[in-house]
């Protein structure tokens, strides 16, 4: 296997970075691209090249697929590592990289296709034995074909976009009523944000756990799956909180969802590293909601418990090598706080602006992937995240102890963060308990709880 001789990557912030890191331990140059916005940021001190891209706006900078792959050709990279967000799904960018003889470190354009359409992802599915949730067979073009399938799936059901996410385009309906109030404000929401404003409905299912495998495939027909992670602690469908194992799980659930999760991965041929995720009733049923092509921002947990480099393993997958890992059955428990500049108390209202003092906890179990530092200032121009605050220990209990502490040592001065509400929640009884489900947030009285 010949690893690449330089990779760019094509995104911004702590995964930018986290990905340098990563490539320069393994002997391969990198070049960081930037908006006017992030000159600042610690992934362009510390890339072996920079190149700038554009002005601060995403379209006209990390969404510009002919600037970024000018900045591949005067560097002379030989791959592209899309991260999270941004082109990292996208199957035009992956085919241009093609095209051009870059390695798109990521799925194929074929891959992207099938699974980032959600209406085609969900007949790959059924196709391939995946449980699938009771839904709509495709797009549903018309309210009046909306109400039918409705009462033929039965209510409550969600109608969602089927080419977007979070959140965007979807909404619950518990009766027949209700779509004529939510059906064309949702579809002109998809239009808006996804330029599609195709919609399909499907079961909305009732206390559920949101519980995604992660998965790893590579140029040979090969697939496995690295156990899970619980994503539930969500607010308007963006995840806060993640951690592995889940609390809900069993061994013979995770046996089963691990196995749809290979199932799903080798249906597509999956190469490289990827997240199969399911919604998991109050029954332990489970049901395949999408596939992310792309490594997640939660991939740090699953790292510190299995002791090994997703971001090293999709590098190598996408160089040519074969899987390096089998399964995985958790012996660990690890728990990521996402720390945004939000503030909590104000509807998380996002909260730019310079640091002003910046102290990191540490101590041993304890990890942050982070691209700020005291006198950075956070553009209001892009995702609000600051850093991810990740806690280890041998059991759940202890996690959530040294989670406490650790946040109780963080300290960033001068915006908003959201270090005060997950301190709140690393007290709270039902958190603790492992009772919670994606509803938790809706149900629990955030601003009522003391420190």
């Amino acid at each position: 296997m010949k690893l690449f001789d330089k990779i760019l990557i094509a995104n911004r912030g702590e995964i930018a970075l986290r990905v340098i890191r990563t490539a320069k331990e393994m002997g391969i140059k990198t070049v960081a691209v930037y908006s006017t916005a992030d000159k600042d940021s610690l992934h362009v001190r510390f890339a072996d090249e920079a190149v700038c891209i554009g002005p601060a706006s995403s379209t006209d900078s990390y969404l510009n697929i002919p600037n970024i792959m000018a900045a591949a050709e005067i560097t002379n990279a030989d791959a592209i590592h899309p991260g999270y967000g941004f082109l990292s799904e996208n199957s035009k960018f992956s085919k241009i990289c093609s095209d051009h003889g870059v390695k798109f470190i990521g799925a194929t354009p074929e891959q992207i296709d099938g699974m980032g359409d959600k209406a085609t992802a969900k007949s790959t599915m059924k196709d391939a034995g995946v449980p699938c949730v009771p839904g709509s067979e495709g797009v549903i073009d018309t309210l009046e074909e909306a109400k039918k399938t409705g009462k033929e799936i039965g209510y409550p059901v969600m109608i969602k976009a089927t080419a977007g996410g979070g959140g965007r385009g979807m909404r619950v309906i518990r009766k027949d009523e209700d779509l004529d109030e939510y059906w064309d404000k949702a579809k002109k929401e998809a239009g808006a944000a996804f330029g599609n404003d195709g919609m399909y409905m499907e079961k909305f299912i009732e206390e559920p756990r949101h519980i995604e495998i992660q998965i790893a495939g590579d140029q040979y027909g090969n697939a496995c799956h690295l156990s899970e992670r619980d994503c539930s602690i969500q607010r308007r469908h963006q995840k806060l909180v993640e951690e592995t194992p889940s609390p809900f799980m069993t061994d013979a659930l995770r046996k089963k969802m691990g196995e749809a999760a290979i199932k799903a991965a080798k249906a597509i041929g999956y190469e490289g590293v990827g997240t199969v995720e399911f919604l998991v009733d109050k029954d332990r049923n489970f049901y395949f909601m999408e596939m992310n092509t792309r490594i997640q921002v939660e991939h740090t947990i699953t790292e510190e418990v299995i002791n090994y480099d997703l971001v090293k393993e999709q590098i190598k997958l996408a160089a040519g090598d074969k899987i390096s890992k089998k399964e995985y059955f958790p012996k660990m428990h690890a728990i990521q706080c996402r720390i945004n500049a939000e503030d909590p108390d104000n509807d998380w209202r996002p909260s730019p602006g310079k640091i002003q003092s910046y102290h990191e906890p540490g101590g041993h179990g304890i990890r942050i992937d982070t691209h700020v530092y005291a006198g950075y200032s956070i553009p209001p121009h892009y995702d609000s995240m600051i850093s991810k605050l990740i806690a280890v220990a041998q059991t759940r209990e202890e996690a959530i102890l040294k989670m406490r502490r650790a946040l109780d040592e963080y300290i960033i001065e001068g915006i908003k963060t959201t270090v005060p509400f997950h301190q709140k929640l690393m007290r709270n009884e039902n958190f603790i308990k492992g009772n919670f489900t994606t509803k938790f947030l809706e149900e629990w009285d955030y601003k009522a709880e003391e420190l």
